[in-house]
């Protein structure tokens, strides 16, 4: 449990980065505080624990076989009358604690965070005003626009303005301002500029027309289109409703009854892969025995066993996703490799049967 804690951190770590890098450029290029950054990294981590579990369980397991071979103390316990299968109890329990674990995330966890996660992005979305309050950096609060503002007074006034809109393929509009204001007028947000002009380029005739203004009115509610209301999807709809009402919760994730069954049966299939990522790991190092070269052909070969697994468990969504009536394929990866994980522990006990002496032979 040591070790796995070790390497769930380091995993974590990798991945959680990874997520918080992209995150950044695009919370803060839009604006955001920090504080809004943090929140949504945090939502995210549940489903970054979800993935690197079943790794730092094989992970924890192949370090500890490793060194228990290397230092003999397996050739040890096997001497002293244990069988594969013995040796094979603890390894099953520590991935029974990790599958428990997994289960809280995949049936609790990660569906609310991932349900949060919509809500804060649909409210950051329809937040215009965050988007474009920030001084001194050319933000782009959607596809085509691009705004600037050199300076927010005390007064909350903005000081040199610059947007640009080039939504439209045959022409290009830059507004430009000494000073404008954000108000609110009947729930939509305008930009009303003051001291300014409108620069138009037209990429059908190639002209440019300039236009003066004392004082102007820009709806820039229009630029940020989010939903009224966030609906559920089918990974953040609890496992109890994908189960006993998957119709239902298919209508209202817009997705197929398959893709339903699938979701639900893998909240259990992938507890169980914890398992087999523990055992897998045991049994095949337990396989090649002490050497004094070491045992990374048997790593080597754990980790081809863990790729097959993970190609089956690819192959049996598509047919799942086709037809909800083929939901126990969900859990073919798992039964595979449990099989191979006895398979590999009968023959490792198998090879340490000691011969029976054959009749004449001297005692």
């Amino acid at each position: 449990m040591v070790l796995f804690g070790f390497f769930a951190l380091v995993l974590v770590s990798i991945y959680w980065i990874n997520q918080a890098v992209r995150l950044f450029d695009q919370l803060v290029g839009d604006g955001q505080s920090a504080r809004v950054f943090a929140e949504f990294t945090a939502l995210t981590l549940p489903n970054v624990i979800r993935l690197v579990l079943p790794m730092s369980t094989f992970a924890a397991s192949v370090y500890v076989t490793n060194r228990l071979s290397s230092e003999s103390e397996l050739v040890v316990m096997q001497a002293t009358g244990f069988s594969p299968w013995r040796l094979a109890r603890p390894v099953f329990f520590f991935g029974l604690v990790i599958a428990l674990m997994m289960s809280l995330l995949t049936h609790l966890l990660v569906p609310a965070s991932l349900q949060q996660l919509r809500v804060r992005e649909a409210e950051i979305a329809q937040n215009v005003t965050s988007k474009l309050l920030t001084e001194g950096t050319f933000l782009h609060p959607a596809t085509g626009i691009t705004f600037y503002v050199r300076e927010i007074s005390p007064t909350g006034q903005l000081e040199d303005i610059f947007l640009s809109d080039r939504r439209s393929p045959d022409r290009a509009v830059i507004y430009s301002a000494a000073r404008a204001h954000l108000l609110s007028v009947e729930g939509n947000t305008r930009l009303v500029m003051f001291e300014g002009m409108v620069q138009t380029l037209s990429n059908v005739s190639e002209r440019l027309s300039v236009t003066h203004f004392k004082d102007f009115s820009y709806d820039i509610g229009r630029l940020i289109k989010a939903p009224d209301t966030v609906g559920r999807t089918q990974r953040t709809i609890s496992t109890l409703e994908l189960l006993t009402n998957p119709e239902a919760s298919a209508l209202e994730a817009s997705t197929s009854r398959g893709r339903i069954f699938e979701e639900a049966h893998m909240r259990f299939s992938q507890p169980l892969l914890c398992i087999v990522a523990a055992l897998i790991g045991f049994s095949t190092l337990l396989v090649g025995g002490f050497s004094r070269f070491g045992v990374w052909k048997q790593i080597v070969a754990a980790l081809v066993l863990l790729a097959v697994i993970k190609i089956v468990e690819g192959l049996a969504s598509d047919p799942v996703r086709a037809n909800a009536d083929l939901w126990p394929l969900v859990y073919a990866p798992a039964a595979l490799g449990f099989g191979i994980s006895a398979g590999l522990l009968a023959y490792s006990g198998r090879n340490r049967r000691m011969p029976r002496a054959t009749k004449g032979a001297p005692a």
